[in-house]
């Protein structure tokens, strides 16, 4: 069964069907958005690293569904970086069926190639989303590379969480949230974070806060 669904047709066959399935339950969702005074400038086109735990990749792509309710919304194209390998490049395929384009690179397979692209990215005022936990942990202790990117950048990061109340969740490391359709939910966006050029270390244990918090209140609402 592992070699079945390892195999490219089988893999493009199970992408197109979690896309259906996740557009039907993000759609079917009510959606209320906490935080819209952060996302707002760059639903009209800021650009901005978009950091949330990994937990909640299922929920992300519902950004462009509270943004488009946003005064002076303006569809500019979301990147995600997803790693080289396999895995990543099935998800890959899963997030392009939401307009969100991969951009290839790892901390370990590609990852200063996948740096440089994604700076690229953010010179050209688009926006990048990003899992600092990700893509094998530990669990919510965000990476170096999140602030060394908007370091570089010279571009906030925005913690973002979701909820919702219609889910089953998975027995990952990550414990990740998979929604079910026809339930209400939250997203989260928090205050924007600037990371210092020479300080980007510093701004670790900030990031990390600031996601945990975005969680917490995501969890509470």
């Amino acid at each position: 069964m592992k070699a079945l669904l390892r195999h490219p047709i089988a893999q493009a066959c199970l992408a197109r069907l979690l896309g259906w399935y996740l557009a039907l339950a993000l759609r079917t969702t009510r959606w209320t958005l906490d935080g819209a005074e952060h996302l707002a400038p760059h639903a009209a086109g800021a650009p901005a690293v978009m950091a949330f735990w990994h937990e909640f990749l299922p929920l992300m792509p519902a950004l462009t569904i509270v943004g488009a309710r946003l005064p002076g919304y303006r569809r500019t194209p979301i990147h995600a970086l997803v790693s080289q390998s396999r895995d990543g490049r099935f998800i890959g395929s899963l997030v392009g069926r939401f307009g969100i384009a991969p951009v290839f690179g790892s901390s370990t397979r590609g990852g200063a190639s996948g740096l440089r692209n994604l700076l690229k990215i953010l010179e050209k005022r688009e926006i990048i989303g990003i899992t600092p936990d990700g893509p094998r942990g530990p669990r919510r202790e965000a990476d170096a590379g999140v602030a060394q990117l908007a370091a570089l950048a010279g571009v906030p990061i925005v913690p973002c969480a979701a909820r919702t109340t219609h889910r089953f969740v998975l027995g990952t490391w990550d414990r990740m949230a998979i929604p079910l359709p026809f339930g209400r939910a939250v997203m989260v966006c928090g205050a924007p974070i600037s990371v210092p050029r020479e300080d980007w270390r510093g701004a670790l244990p900030h990031i990390t806060a600031a996601l945990n918090s975005a969680a917490d209140t995501a969890d509470r609402l």
